[in-house]
């Protein structure tokens, strides 16, 4: 993936910056740092030529730094997809990695994300999720928050085309992260959420629909992972997934483990167990989030436990 990372590296975007560039130091955010955050947009920002044209980031996170262990002794808790779709044709199980062709519910409910990170322009993944507002995006918390800063002209573009947008684009009006995300960037916390505005009058679920999520379901599950990679083999224009049965981090995290080539850009993207190929919906229990250099083409997912429940709550009755 031409990446030079010395430990673990986070997918926040898509393609190659020179290594080292962006290297995150042992987190020192108080614990009582903001855990939402209302970006700035600028009306009209995202062009097509700059979401083509959004920098990808490589960043690498130091190992050992604010690692907590995950509660998974919960009982699950679900929240049903909104809407039905259409009949797709079935594909292969398993996969690495490769263009999604099935159709379905899911190539509307998940999309790029784009936003400001300092003076650069840059894009991850998201998913559309079942929520009280009707308007709410699940993304990695490096998609909203990263080195002590959120991000700004955050946009949600569902069933992104290569620079189109056919469902609109989706601005955030509050983005959140999970406490531990918020105050450490614990990378076993890596979850973030948006709410975007209505758009044309509708809500995001009423455009595109949205899909259920699962918090505290356990591990070792066939799942099927999406996103927008944007680093090479990758190149952004097109929704990729992976699919296969998951596992759990044996080295720095308790995060899931799925064997996976995606690359940067892939962050935030949702990870779906009990996925129906031919209706493409599922229930989301993860997100694209990190993958270990000397481990290629598997990539790692943070567990929806408490924590991550507890930033839905505050997410999806804002």
């Amino acid at each position: 993936m031409n990446r030079h990372r010395t430990a673990l590296s986070v997918l926040l975007s898509a393609g190659a910056l020179v290594a080292g560039v962006l290297t995150a130091a042992t987190p020192s955010i108080a614990a009582d740092a903001p855990t939402s955050f209302r970006p700035h947009q600028t009306q009209g920002f995202w062009t097509a030529e700059r979401m083509r044209a959004a920098t990808p980031l490589d960043v690498t996170a130091v190992p050992g730094a604010a690692r907590t262990a995950v509660a998974t002794s919960a009982a699950p808790t679900a929240v049903a997809p909104t809407a039905a779709a259409p009949a797709a044709s079935p594909t292969a199980f398993p996969q690495a990695g490769g263009a999604w062709t099935g159709g379905g519910a899911v190539v509307k409910t998940s999309g790029r994300v784009f936003f400001t990170m300092g003076s650069r322009t840059a894009s991850c993944s998201g998913n559309s999720i079942t929520s009280a507002n009707g308007s709410t995006v699940m993304t990695a918390g490096h998609c909203v928050k990263y080195q002590h800063a959120w991000h700004t002209n955050w946009v949600f573009v569902p069933a992104y085309n290569n620079g189109s947008a056919p469902y609109g684009q989706w601005s955030a009006t509050k983005t959140f992260a999970t406490d531990q995300w918020a105050a450490s960037e614990d990378m076993n916390m890596d979850v973030g959420l948006a709410v975007v505005a209505p758009l044309n009058g509708q809500t995001l679920s009423q455009a595109v629909g949205a899909q259920g999520v699962l918090f505290n379901g356990g591990y070792n599950k066939k799942m099927y992972s999406f996103g927008f990679p944007a680093a090479a083999p990758y190149d952004g224009t097109k929704l990729v997934y992976c699919s296969g049965n998951s596992g759990k981090d044996f080295l720095l995290t308790k995060d899931h483990s799925l064997g996976c080539n995606m690359t940067g850009g892939s962050s935030g993207g949702p990870w779906f167990q009990d996925f129906n190929e031919a209706t493409g919906l599922g229930t989301q229990v993860s997100v694209n989030s990190f993958g270990y250099t000397f481990l290629p083409n598997r990539m790692y997912g943070p567990y929806l436990g408490n924590e991550a429940k507890a930033a839905y709550d505050k997410a999806h009755a804002s």
